[in-house]
């Protein structure tokens, strides 16, 4: 039985928390759009649409119908080997708990991602809006760090992570003027614009 598997990542921009990559894999000719309808790019659809989808995809997993993960890595390993490496070590975690036999899938990749050679694989520009297993990829991908930054906002109330999932607002920026750099900071990222704050 062959398998295609759709991979998209999730928060390589924000200025805090970690990145995600997701993983979606079924079996090869499964009609994603037909089954999750509205599938679409995570950044197109309100979160209510995207948790929606989400809570379909978990129920599809129950059933076994499809399978999925999430693989995040910390704004501390982004800060000591980039977010590059850290996008490509969660990805092969996805690929590799997903489809653990290489000649059984096929990998469809959103973007410049790319899988680890010895997989079959397709990289497609604008793959989270053109391909259905790659768009529910970037839902189960933007919808689990949502939640984590929401968890985290509980911890760093201050500055009001569940608002703006990390990324660089003007309420964010506010925040780090007034109370400097927290534990999930992204200081690679950071030490530039702080430095002209």
């Amino acid at each position: 039985m062959k398998f295609t598997l759709g991979v998209d990542e999730a928060g390589r921009g924000p200025l805090a928390g970690p990145v995600a990559v997701g993983g979606v894999c079924a079996v090869e000719g499964f009609a994603i759009a037909r089954e999750f309808p509205g599938v679409a790019d995570s950044k197109k659809l309100s979160e209510k649409k995207r948790e929606a989808l989400y809570d379909m995809l978990v129920a599809r997993a129950a059933q076994g119908d499809v399978r999925f993960t999430v693989a995040f890595e910390s704004a501390d390993m982004i800060d000591r080997e980039g977010i590059v490496p850290a996008v490509e070590r969660a990805l092969a975690q996805v690929v590799t708990v997903l489809a653990p036999d290489a000649r059984q899938v096929h990998v469809q990749l959103d973007g410049a991602l790319r899988a680890p050679a010895q997989y079959a694989q397709e990289t497609i520009v604008h793959g989270d809006a053109l391909v259905p297993i790659i768009s529910l990829a970037s839902i189960a991908a933007k919808v689990e760090r949502d939640r984590v930054m929401c968890a985290l906002a509980e911890t760093y109330p201050e500055y009001g992570f569940a608002g703006h999932k990390g990324y660089g607002t003007k309420a964010h920026y506010a925040a780090l003027e007034k109370y400097g750099l927290c534990a999930i900071h992204r200081r690679s990222f950071l030490h530039l614009a702080m430095s002209a704050l």
